[in-house]
This record gives structure tokens, sequence and C-alpha cells, in this order.
């Protein structure tokens, strides 16, 4: 049987070939995929945020499909409908793009607050409801979303229920001047790179690799460091509301899978400290006078993680 780290090798070189930028990045959401996460990415236009969703999705070998959202976008558009067969004097439900494995959802807070809540009910529940009828989705089954957090009109701000439905929240940023020559001349084609990416893995190794991260060991002290993170949110006087329990078992589901894509059958303190900040980014509330001095929610994570002391931890498992 293949282990998690086999499997994420095989993908993230398949996905490196054609996005130049930060692997971490690479790592982090096939660490979502494996924990049955969701992944917002959120950059200015032309980082390689749509590279790198395609990239990932062609590479796992999974069915994809992809929302272009527009504030037209129905919620039927996404969920699918029934059409009217005269044939057989029926109705028969034609899937929307989400009963896909892999979705990418491109410029996500483009879509109206209504088709994002059809969006929300395949992330939290793992159906879509059409017609009256609920529509049970596959598994695995991982939404990818983009947004561009610099442009405003024309948007629609995500609710709170929606952005807690993501396990990470990521930005790509800027690449490095080498990895820039590389993304300039790699496009000397007609055809975009990533069209030449083929899958490396299947359906059924990315499911064993899911039932593996599940027993990954957490120690109690990593336990503890954890949870103390989560309460220091749930005290600090600048926010309104800190990381809920939603946002914990994220954050300790994800550690498992990061720590298993890394080769670990454990989880350190440092694996918790790292994947606070992506995990912890979209869920913090701030009050309005730490709005009004300029904080955010960066700033207050940073200062979190480092108020917080890393246990001292040694492997037992």
């Amino acid at each position: 049987m293949v282990t998690i780290k086999e499997v994420s090798d095989k993908i993230k070189a398949s996905v490196c070939k054609v996005f130049k930028g930060n692997e971490e990045i690479v790592d982090m959401i096939l660490a979502a995929v494996f924990a049955g996460g969701h992944v917002l990415l959120e950059d200015v236009p032309g980082t390689g945020k749509t590279v790198l969703a395609k990239a990932i999705a062609k590479s796992s070998g999974l069915n994809f499909s992809r929302i272009q959202c527009t504030p037209d976008l129905m919620p039927s558009d996404v969920t699918g409908s029934s059409v009217w067969l005269p044939a057989k004097s029926e109705f028969e439900f034609r899937a929307g793009p989400v009963m896909s494995s892999i979705v990418l959802v491109d410029e996500l807070n483009r879509a109206t607050p209504r088709t994002q809540s059809a969006l929300l009910e395949a992330m939290a529940e793992g159906q879509v409801s059409a017609d009256g009828k609920k529509h049970e989705l596959d598994k695995p089954f991982f939404v990818i979303a983009t947004e561009n957090p610099v442009e405003s009109e024309g948007t629609f701000p995500l609710p709170e229920a929606q952005k807690d439905r993501f396990m990470f929240c990521v930005s790509i940023g800027y690449p490095s001047k080498n990895e820039e020559v590389e993304i300039i001349t790699a496009q000397r084609s007609l055809v975009h790179p990533v069209e030449s990416v083929t899958a490396v893995t299947s359906k059924e190794e990315i499911l064993g690799c899911m039932e593996e991260a599940v027993n990954v060991h957490v120690d109690e002290a990593v336990m503890e460091y954890l949870l103390n993170l989560v309460d220091a949110t749930r005290k600090d006087d600048n926010l309104a509301a800190g990381i809920s329990p939603r946002g914990s078992i994220a954050l300790y589901k994800a550690a498992q899978s990061y720590a298993a894509v890394r080769g670990r059958n454990y989880v350190t303190p440092e694996d918790v400290k790292l994947l606070a900040f992506p995990c912890f980014r979209k869920r913090l509330i701030l009050k309005g006078d730490a709005i009004i001095k300029g904080l955010t929610a960066e700033t207050i994570i940073r200062q979190l993680l480092e108020q917080v002391p890393i246990p001292d931890f040694k492997a037992h498992v």
C-alpha cells in the first residue's frame, strides 16, 4: 500500500513542473485534500492561483470541474437542475459542476450570497439540494476556491459561515526573480503548460491516504499546545470572536495530514504552529476598535504564536 508521502510526492512533482512558486503551499493544499478539507486561495490577479488549482486537479486523476463565478450565476448553475423529458413524461436531474471530486471555484466572491449558499451546503454536508431532493456527492470531494482581495467592485464578501468551511486560506505571493524567469520562458508555446499535466495517482490511492491520515499520532503535549492557541484567540481583547470547535478540529486534522505529507506518523508542535496561520486567518472576527487601530487578523495571529509557548516535545509513537 502506498503512503501519503509517496502519493503527495508524485502529485507535487507533477504540479511543480508548471507551478513555479512556494512549494510549501502545495504541501498545505495536499494536506487539506487528504484531511477532507477545502482551500481558499486569496491573492492578487496573475500570481498563479488558477494554474495551481488546475495542476493539482489534473495530477490527482479525479474528475474535475470549474465554476467561473459572476454576479448572474444562479444556484442551479452550480448544483444542477431537473429537466423535463417529453419522451419519458418525467423530470431527470442533470448534475451541475459541483458534482465532481475536485471543484475549482474561480473568483468566489463574485457570486451572489444566494449562489454562495448553494456551494456552502456542498462543502458543509457533502450533498446538494435541488428541486426538493438531496443528492449525495462522491468522495473525495474537494473545493479549491480563488478570490481577489484587492478588488471590491462587483464582489460580495464571503459570510463568516462560508469562510469557516475552508480548512485553509493561503496566499501564493509573488515569485522570486529566478522563478519568474521560469514562468516566462515556459510560455513559449501556443498551449499553456498546465494542459500537459496528466494524472499521477488515482481515486483509490487518495481515499487510502485519507484513511491513513486519521491514524497519525497526536501527543498530549501537542494537543495541549493546539488548545492553548485556540483558547488564546477566545481571550484576546481585540477579537469579537475567536476560533470555534470547528476551527480546532480543522487544525487537528490538517496537522495530522501535513505530518504524513512530510513522511512522519506523528504531529509536532511546529506542524501546529505552521498551520495555525492559514487555518485561523479567515476565522477570526476583529472588534471595531481593533480595526480602527490598524490591526489585522494576520498581525494578531503572529502575536499569539509568539505569546503561546511551544512545549518541549519528543516523539513517542
